[in-house]
Protein backbone atom coordinates (compact mmCIF):
# COMPACT_ATOMS: atom_id res chain seq x y z
CA UNK A 1 0.00 0.00 0.00
CA UNK A 2 1.19 3.76 -1.07
CA UNK A 3 1.42 6.02 1.78
CA UNK A 4 0.43 8.87 -1.07
CA UNK A 5 -2.69 10.34 -0.86
CA UNK A 6 -4.71 8.19 -3.71
CA UNK A 7 -7.17 9.60 -5.49
CA UNK A 8 -10.28 7.98 -7.97
CA UNK A 9 -9.34 8.74 -11.88
CA UNK A 10 -10.85 12.00 -13.36
CA UNK A 11 -11.08 13.03 -9.45
CA UNK A 12 -8.27 14.83 -8.58
CA UNK A 13 -7.68 17.66 -6.62
CA UNK A 14 -7.13 21.52 -8.12
CA UNK A 15 -3.68 22.51 -7.81
CA UNK A 16 -2.04 18.95 -9.09
CA UNK A 17 -1.24 17.60 -12.06
CA UNK A 18 0.13 14.66 -14.17
CA UNK A 19 3.44 14.86 -16.27
CA UNK A 20 1.63 15.30 -19.59
CA UNK A 21 -0.51 17.68 -18.03
CA UNK A 22 2.27 19.98 -16.74
CA UNK A 23 3.77 19.98 -20.22
CA UNK A 24 0.72 20.88 -21.82
CA UNK A 25 0.89 24.03 -19.59
CA UNK A 26 4.43 24.41 -20.43
CA UNK A 27 5.64 23.35 -17.40
CA UNK A 28 7.98 20.38 -15.73
CA UNK A 29 8.51 18.98 -12.17
CA UNK A 30 11.27 20.54 -11.26
CA UNK A 31 12.21 18.06 -8.91
CA UNK A 32 9.75 17.89 -6.95
CA UNK A 33 8.52 14.98 -4.89
CA UNK A 34 5.52 13.38 -6.34
CA UNK A 35 2.56 14.81 -4.32
CA UNK A 36 -0.51 12.22 -4.84
CA UNK A 37 -1.28 9.71 -7.00
CA UNK A 38 -4.48 8.64 -9.43
CA UNK A 39 -5.61 5.41 -9.35
CA UNK A 40 -8.09 4.19 -12.34
CA UNK A 41 -9.26 0.07 -11.63
CA UNK A 42 -9.22 -2.18 -14.84
CA UNK A 43 -11.02 -5.17 -15.60
CA UNK A 44 -8.80 -8.13 -14.70
CA UNK A 45 -5.69 -6.16 -14.82
CA UNK A 46 -3.64 -4.02 -12.16
CA UNK A 47 -4.91 -0.86 -12.27
CA UNK A 48 -3.21 2.39 -14.14
CA UNK A 49 -1.91 4.57 -11.62
CA UNK A 50 -0.85 8.29 -12.51
CA UNK A 51 1.70 10.44 -10.08
CA UNK A 52 0.51 14.04 -9.32
CA UNK A 53 2.76 17.03 -8.75
CA UNK A 54 2.21 20.29 -7.66
CA UNK A 55 1.36 23.31 -10.47
CA UNK A 56 2.34 26.31 -8.15
CA UNK A 57 5.87 24.45 -7.60
CA UNK A 58 6.93 23.33 -11.27
CA UNK A 59 9.44 25.03 -13.51
CA UNK A 60 9.46 25.98 -16.95
CA UNK A 61 10.66 23.96 -19.56
CA UNK A 62 13.94 24.57 -20.64
CA UNK A 63 14.27 25.49 -23.99
CA UNK A 64 15.66 23.53 -26.81
CA UNK A 65 19.59 24.65 -27.46
CA UNK A 66 21.28 24.65 -30.92
CA UNK A 67 22.84 21.69 -30.14
CA UNK A 68 19.66 19.82 -29.21
CA UNK A 69 18.51 20.90 -32.05
CA UNK A 70 21.23 19.28 -33.72
CA UNK A 71 21.40 15.88 -32.00
CA UNK A 72 17.26 15.90 -32.82
CA UNK A 73 18.19 16.27 -36.77
CA UNK A 74 20.65 13.81 -36.81
CA UNK A 75 18.56 11.26 -35.01
CA UNK A 76 15.80 11.45 -36.72
CA UNK A 77 18.05 11.71 -40.20
CA UNK A 78 19.41 8.11 -38.71
CA UNK A 79 15.82 6.74 -38.49
CA UNK A 80 14.53 7.60 -41.74
CA UNK A 81 17.66 6.13 -43.75
CA UNK A 82 17.34 2.61 -44.99
CA UNK A 83 20.37 0.77 -43.93
CA UNK A 84 19.73 -1.76 -46.97
CA UNK A 85 20.14 1.23 -50.11
CA UNK A 86 21.14 4.01 -47.75
CA UNK A 87 18.62 6.40 -48.93
CA UNK A 88 16.37 8.80 -47.80
CA UNK A 89 12.56 7.12 -47.03
CA UNK A 90 11.13 10.29 -46.43
CA UNK A 91 9.46 8.67 -43.76
CA UNK A 92 10.89 6.75 -39.98
CA UNK A 93 11.93 3.39 -41.04
CA UNK A 94 9.22 0.81 -39.34
CA UNK A 95 11.25 -1.31 -37.05
CA UNK A 96 9.39 -4.47 -37.88
CA UNK A 97 10.96 -4.29 -41.53
CA UNK A 98 14.21 -2.83 -40.55
CA UNK A 99 14.32 -1.41 -44.18
CA UNK A 100 12.25 0.70 -46.24
CA UNK A 101 9.38 -0.51 -48.13
CA UNK A 102 10.57 -0.51 -51.78
CA UNK A 103 13.65 -3.06 -50.49
CA UNK A 104 10.99 -4.88 -48.13
CA UNK A 105 8.53 -5.79 -50.98
CA UNK A 106 11.17 -5.06 -53.91
CA UNK A 107 8.40 -7.46 -56.07
CA UNK A 108 5.64 -4.55 -55.79
CA UNK A 109 7.28 -1.69 -56.03
CA UNK A 110 8.43 -2.45 -59.64
CA UNK A 111 9.22 1.27 -61.85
Amino acid sequence: MSTLPSHVWRCAPDGLATRRQLRALGLRPGGQDVQAEVVRPRYRRSPLVAYLYRIDLAKPVRPMTPAKYAALAKAMQARRTCPVCRTDAGYCIPASLGMCVPCAFPEQHVA
